[in-house]
């Protein structure tokens, strides 16, 4: 979350009956690749969607890109549950994303808005102006979108400061990266960073499936891992969770997104730490150096293939 509460600020530059224009500003100790993921990534989207702790949020669909759209369920404990339809109007990478909001409850439309995210920032420090364009149907929802927006906001804001993002280019069409990342016998092969070996003990890649395994060190250091697959589109994005070992804590959620460019593919890799602390931990022994090398090695070995 920032550190100067005079600069996050919600108003409402308009309110009129059931119509109201409310603008939220959030200034963020995060790269702006950081922001842009965690708004835009449905396994960072995830992390952050719910208000509160005594709130569920579960996602029934979630598809970003233009024409895409996203339902998710809001579930608290003695109330109905509430049905939040996103539709993503336009994507402007690190820069714009419009979408329409339709939240209802029963069945019956509680409200629509026009959500309008604007993005700006230099070095580690990001700026998100977001304007919502509200519309109550069924009742007054204003004081409702104030509230949760700033939860939301304030959310977001924690998990970008802790978000890693890597991106490269890989010299390959996007079928063949992916077939690359998703096939069992190759993906050992380039995980990890330049030295490093991978050894498997079980490997399903699959939505609900897992990838248990060591990665070895060149000295002969082994590092346990666990990937548990939450999510896989094909030849789109895969989303995961990191473990410290078989069944150990969580360390991170993490996510894979594969791109079309003139040829050649743009990978992103994120990962949202789950504290604070172990995200600058990661960043202290050079994961992101790390992490370009493992993506490096895949390029290498598609394009060896």
């Amino acid at each position: 979350m920032t550190s100067n509460p005079n600069q996050n600020r919600a108003s409402s530059d308009h309110a009129d009956g059931r119509f109201a224009t409310l603008v939220f500003e959030r200034d963020v100790a995060a790269p702006l690749s950081a922001l842009w993921q965690s708004w835009t990534a449905p396994a960072a989207r995830a992390v952050w969607a719910a208000p509160d702790p005594s709130v569920i949020v579960e996602f029934v669909e979630a598809d970003t890109r233009v024409g895409g759209r996203e339902i998710s369920l809001c579930k608290a404990e003695g109330q109905p549950d509430v049905r939040c339809e996103c539709g993503w109007l336009a994507l402007q990478e690190a820069a714009r994303s419009v979408n329409y909001e339709v939240v209802s409850i029963g069945g019956i439309s509680q409200s629509a808005a026009l959500v309008t995210a604007d993005f700006s920032g230099t070095g580690d420090r990001s700026r998100l102006v977001v304007t919502v364009q509200l519309s109550s149907l069924a009742r007054d929802m204003v004081a409702g979108y104030r509230e949760g927006f700033e939860a939301g906001l304030g959310n977001l804001a924690a998990a970008a400061e802790r978000t890693m993002v890597l991106q490269r280019v890989i010299g390959a069409p996007r079928d063949i990266v992916w077939n690359t990342w998703v096939n069992p016998e190759t993906l050992p092969q380039w995980w990890g960073p330049d030295g490093f070996s991978c050894r498997t003990k079980r490997i399903d890649l699959r939505s609900g499936g897992e990838w248990v395994f060591d990665m070895i060190a060149a000295d002969g250091t082994v590092f346990p891992n666990h990937h548990r697959y939450i999510e896989i589109r094909p030849q789109e994005r895969l989303g995961y969770t990191l473990l410290w070992g078989e069944d150990g804590p969580k360390h991170a959620d993490a996510w894979a997104s594969f791109e079309e460019q003139d040829g050649a593919t743009k990978v992103t890799l994120g990962m949202v730490f789950s504290t604070e602390a172990e995200f600058q931990q990661a960043k202290g022994f050079g994961a992101v150096e790390l992490g370009l090398q493992t993506l490096g090695k895949l390029d290498r070995l598609v394009k060896s293939r």
